[in-house]
């Protein structure tokens, strides 16, 4: 594996929990990445840092004409860099169905009703490309590492499809294995002919765990066990997973509270507010977390705060589907650990996460503003730099990743994001505070992303495949599957 240097960059926003720094922001450092990690961290003012960093580039010299190891070396004077984001919550095979005018103006349940029969149609195909596309578009905005919640297994799916997927474009993967067992005849949502039976569901996820997962530091893979809602699964296969889950170590994920009528389904089948819900059937905990969460109550608040239940916070999608606004900075004083997440493709139509944590602010503004009926209380509910942390550090500890990804420090895992400060959108906003502008301005695509130490976007390119044939595969397959 190559190394690379990250030299003299505009600005480093390391995120790092010890906030050495003022923010944790470094001006004119530089970085080293050498197999897979952050090797170290020059820093401008420090005369050490300044030899070693001038003998890194001496070597980085004589390697490219000798033939040696090689150091790539990228001139950041013109970057913001930050950690790679993560996305703590997504349908990746949705892309395929964004934009589909039946259910443009649908909320949450008529949306899956009209979504579901088109999805029925997906193949293995479909499933690889959507993903290569889907994680692209992720890559491009910054984003390093994923999960995904792939829980409808048509024609052959298996989740092999979507890792095989983040291994051919180099992202780092959490898969959840979702499921759905309860269809419409025995009072769920889905249609009967896209559920699967409930041995199956769990053979299946065992099987990928003892394939797929590693626990190791610096993991590109790993693997999570995902009933999908409860409104398509039964009380027993959710406490079955929960129970294979933890046998083998591995993270807990599902839909919860994201609208009314999901909170109203709760209280008329179980009897039980979707807190308690989750409660009963051992769903909370440091290894759990949960989608959207949006009319979560006071008490199930409490109790995620207690449990160190995550949240993945999809603002997007919950504006799209007219879900409700997250009380994202209560939830965040209560304790509650929070992600953010950009949900379906075709619930929020894009997958630009520097676009969600700007949204994610703007949104915990509005909703402050809204709850005092006044526009007093909003600007300091979320300020850039609590958004970009979400974006980072937060995904990071609600996939259980925060002690190798969402910071830049030294021996964390290399996965950074830079972006140009000397771009249109960011003219005038950069020269006064550029980790601010990177989140108040338009949100512009990363000029480059590295995963794991490996470029895998370069000059605003996807470097690791060829983009377009695969965009005329995508948009194929999705008139086909439209089509059926």
């Amino acid at each position: 594996m190559s190394s690379v240097l990250v030299h003299r960059a505009r600005c480093i926003a390391t995120q790092d929990d010890a906030r050495t720094e003022p923010n944790g922001e470094l001006y004119g450092a530089s970085l080293f990445l050498k197999n897979g990690r952050i090797a170290r961290i020059f820093k401008k003012s420090d005369a050490n840092d300044e030899m070693a960093l001038q003998a890194i580039l001496d070597k980085a010299s004589t390697s490219a004409n000798s033939g040696n190891e090689r150091i790539e070396v990228i001139d950041a004077k013109h970057h913001v860099v930050i950690p790679g984001m993560v996305n703590t919550h997504h349908h990746m095979v949705q892309s395929l169905t964004r934009a589909i005018p039946s259910v443009q103006s649908a909320e949450l349940f008529s949306w899956l009703k009209g979504l579901y029969p088109i999805w029925a149609g997906l193949t293995p195909e479909m499933v690889q490309v959507s993903n290569k596309i889907a994680m692209a578009e992720l890559l491009l905005s910054g984003c390093t590492t994923s999960s995904d919640h792939l829980y409808i297994y048509p024609n052959g799916i298996r989740l092999d499809d979507s890792i095989e997927a983040a291994q051919a474009i180099g992202m780092r993967f959490l898969a959840t294995r979702g499921s759905m067992s309860v269809g419409e005849s025995a009072g769920g949502l889905p249609p009967d002919r896209v559920v699967e039976k409930e041995p199956f569901i769990l053979k299946e996820s065992q099987r990928l765990i003892e394939t797929y997962h590693d626990a190791s530091h610096g993991a590109m893979t790993q693997v999570a066990l995902a009933p999908c809602s409860p409104f398509s699964v039964s009380t027993d296969l959710m406490r079955e997973s929960a129970k294979l889950a933890r046998s083998y170590g591995v993270r807990l994920h599902t839909h919860l509270a994201e609208n009314d009528h999901d909170v109203a389904y709760s209280l008329e089948k179980f009897k039980r507010t979707p807190a308690q819900y989750a409660e009963d059937l051992g769903w909370v905990g440091a290894d759990v977390w949960h989608a959207h969460c949006v009319k979560l109550d006071d008490v199930g608040i409490s109790l995620f705060a207690a449990t160190r239940t995550g949240i993945a916070h999809c603002p997007c999608s919950n504006m799209r589907l007219s879900s409700g606004i997250l009380p994202l900075r209560k939830m965040l004083q209560s304790g509650v650990p929070i992600g953010l997440g950009v949900d379906g493709s075709a619930s929020n139509d894009a997958a630009h996460m520097l676009n969600e944590a700007r949204q994610a602010m703007l949104l915990a503004r509005v909703g402050k503003a809204l709850e005092h009926f006044g526009c007093d209380a909003g600007p300091s509910e979320m300020t850039p730099r609590d958004a970009l942390r979400l974006a980072t550090r937060g995904g990071a500890e609600v996939l259980g990743r925060a002690h190798d990804i969402g910071q830049i420090k030294e021996g964390y895992c290399a996965d950074l994001a830079m972006f140009r400060t000397d771009t249109l959108s960011m003219a005038g906003g950069a020269v006064h505070d550029p980790v601010g502008a990177l989140i108040l301005c338009a949100s512009g695509n990363a000029d480059y992303t590295i995963v794991n130490g490996r470029v895998v976007v370069r000059a605003g390119r996807i470097a690791t495949l060829e983009i377009e044939p695969l965009i005329d595969q995508h948009n194929r397959l999705a008139m086909q599957l439209a089509a059926l």
